[in-house]
């Protein structure tokens, strides 16, 4: 079967398609024909060499989401037969004609979504589900500030504090992605305000414009964190998804304390298959009938062929996509 490899680390050009074994699935596995997967940021930093996959997985060949056909499955699955559409999460590996997974890991597709569409889901909305819902206890009538909206964890995250009946700020420092998200979303200013970030700064705007916030999914890190903590209700909970701006931020810790906020640091990629089982499956019960009902929708930015591979790289390197990009095998 084919695969999309890492060459070496470096530039999108190292990214080369390639022949590897095929794959047989064990008992309570399922082997998917992979039609589409998504690409993610940690997809570029394991390119470049700056994020090494967990134990277990294909250290040279990246994909984090698939979306798919089932072609076998083995003696023990009764959830799947060949021929169903399918799509789920894995550790690292997706970017190759066939997988195998855990029926349980793996959910079925709504007919009324096409497969790329499908491919466009997994990462981005069931990290918004667990840091939001399952982490953060998302509630009616919360003000949610996202950051770097425009992304596609962003923009799954502001659906889906929409769905919940939630006030959204979404922050980003493009004007174009703001219009593109507001756009998208539908929504008055009154349930979701765009932020432009000038000057690394915004609390003042979204406390002006919309009061203190009680849920953050802070997908930028850095300064934004010192950010975040002025603009935070008391009993505040800050989700910290990503670390664009960097690592390190001064934050008041007396602030903390005082206001009693909570700061919790998450990720799906290293978690057990146990515990993705279980966030997929909660997932599966509570947020895909969203989707099948139309009140959630995949946030797709461009569709490419596997050719194009490289150039789809540069776009997600140079921050130029609004949602979700998208491969087609």
């Amino acid at each position: 079967m084919r695969a999309v490899t890492i060459t070496t680390s470096g530039n999108p050009d190292v990214l080369q398609i390639a022949e590897r074994p095929e794959v047989k699935p064990e008992t309570w596995e399922v082997l998917v024909k992979v039609e589409a997967f998504g690409i993610n940021r940690a997809d570029v930093l394991q390119r470049k060499g700056l994020y090494p996959p967990p134990p277990g997985v294909p250290a040279d060949i990246p994909g984090l989401e698939f979306a798919g056909i089932v072609e076998a499955v083995g003696k023990a699955v009764s959830l799947f037969r060949p021929g169903d559409r399918v799509f789920g999460l894995v550790g690292g590996g997706s970017y190759q004609e066939r997988l195998c997974q855990h029926e349980l890991a793996l959910l079925p597709i709504p007919q009324n979504l096409s497969i790329e569409e499908a491919a466009a889901i997994p990462e981005a909305f069931i990290t918004a589900f667990d840091a939001l819902v399952l982490q953060a206890g998302l509630k009616h009538s919360d003000r949610v500030l996202i950051s770097a909206v425009g992304s596609g964890v962003g923009m799954a995250a502001a659906q889906l504090a929409l769905a919940y009946q939630c006030r959204v700020a979404g922050s980003s420092r493009s004007s174009e992605k703001l219009e593109r998200a507001a756009s998208f979303l539908g929504q008055p200013q009154s349930q979701f305000l765009p932020v432009l970030v000038e000057d690394g700064t915004f609390a003042k705007k979204v406390s002006t414009a919309f009061g203190a916030i009680d849920v953050f999914l802070e997908l930028v890190g850095g300064a934004y964190v010192e950010e975040d903590l002025k603009c935070a209700a008391g009993k505040a909970t800050i989700m910290l998804v990503g670390l664009l701006a960097g690592a390190r931020s001064q934050i008041s810790l007396n602030q903390i304390l005082a206001r009693r906020i909570r700061v919790i640091g998450t990720t799906l990629r290293s978690r057990s298959l146990d515990e993705k089982i279980q966030i997929t499956q909660a997932f599966g019960k509570q947020i895909l009938p969203l989707f099948q009902q139309g009140l959630l929708k995949p946030n797709l930015d461009s569709v490419f062929g596997v050719e194009e591979i490289a150039q789809a790289h540069a776009v997600m390197e140079a921050d130029k996509n609004c949602g979700k990009l998208v491969v087609k095998w």
